[in-house]
């Protein structure tokens, strides 16, 4: 059985790490080089680095920061935030990034997925995926959780992989920030449709709900932020708690 992995995620403005609430009301948490350090050290499988505003602000993502924090680890780094072209691709892997995490920009330009899959492989693409609810359908969201692109998400997904991204990162803008639990109605759905890793990101309060979300079949990895930043939740004790629980952990 293969191991789950539990991922810290530093989300990214104006050169700090920040976290909100359904994606909104961001308020300012730490240094992310200092971030990235403690948890190379803590016992973190992998660490997401999402630059959060460079798409809705039309800009590249913040390379000088993002050198900084790979060079702090020896854990797998998944970099995302402005992705919109092969280039952008490029620019984060020589930064030190091991693989490419596309949102909007697949949005924009589907071929992004199938084009970087066939350069990079498909290990290196994650399709990420910002969804919320809207009129009884998982509805796919752009730029950060603005915009509501009326695109079905699952079918989005399913075209993702069929494209050639190698993993999924689900975020549920409805259980964000809100830490009452990860959103298992939604990851149920995208795990029936789709046979590629899936990460799960959105709602993490409490050990237990590492726990329950571990029961279902088709999810590889928890994805957590403010848990692990204020220390509510230490990854070396969730993951001696969840190898307790008859999870498959590296510790």
């Amino acid at each position: 059985m293969l191991a789950k992995r539990i991922i810290p995620c530093l989300d990214v403005k104006n050169g700090r790490v920040v976290k909100g609430t359904n994606f909104e009301g961001l308020r300012d948490m730490a240094d992310p080089v200092e971030m990235a350090r403690f948890y190379n050290t803590s016992g973190a499988d992998e660490l997401v680095f999402y630059d959060i505003t460079a798409s809705a602000e039309g800009r590249t993502l913040f390379t000088d920061i993002l050198r900084r924090v790979a060079s702090e680890i020896f854990i797998p780094l998944t970099v995302g935030g402005g992705i919109r072209t092969l280039e952008d691709f490029d620019r984060v892997l020589k930064c030190g990034a091991d693989k490419v995490s596309v949102n909007s920009g697949a949005i924009a330009d589907p071929s992004i997925i199938g084009a970087a899959a066939k350069k990079y492989g498909d290990q290196c693409v994650v399709l990420s995926m910002d969804v919320k609810r809207v009129e009884g359908q998982f509805r796919l969201f752009a730029k950060g959780g603005r915009e509501d692109t009326g695109i079905d998400a699952m079918e989005w997904a399913v075209k993702g992989v069929r494209d050639g991204a190698g993993e999924i990162v689900l975020n549920s803008i409805d259980t964000d920030g809100v830490k009452q639990g990860f959103d298992l109605e939604m990851l149920d759905e995208l795990a029936s449709r789709v046979k590629v890793p899936i990460i799960a990101s959105g709602g993490a309060g409490k050990m237990e709900d590492f726990a329950q979300l571990f029961t279902h079949p088709g999810i590889d990895a928890g994805l957590a932020a403010s848990i692990f930043h204020t220390r509510q939740v230490e990854i070396s004790e969730l993951k001696t708690y969840l190898r307790a629980q008859g999870v498959e952990m590296r510790i």
